[in-house]
């Protein structure tokens, strides 16, 4: 398992949620980082998900 980190920010740049969960390979950690922005109603708010080699799988600014 690898550890992925999402964060989502305000427009003012203000932390709305920094989350670090792990998944099997980068496509179950986009799809698990999209349910939990969707979950917490987030989708449309800037926030990125990073994989532990830095590399951005999601993005929204």
């Amino acid at each position: 398992m690898r550890t992925y980190k999402l964060t989502a920010y305000e427009q003012t740049g203000k932390l709305i949620i920094e989350e670090t969960f792990t998944a099997e390979n980068d496509e179950q950690a986009k799809d698990k980082g999209q349910a939990i922005l969707e979950e917490k109603d987030l989708v449309n708010q800037t926030h990125r998900l990073a994989s532990p080699a830095g590399k951005l799988l999601l993005f929204h600014s």
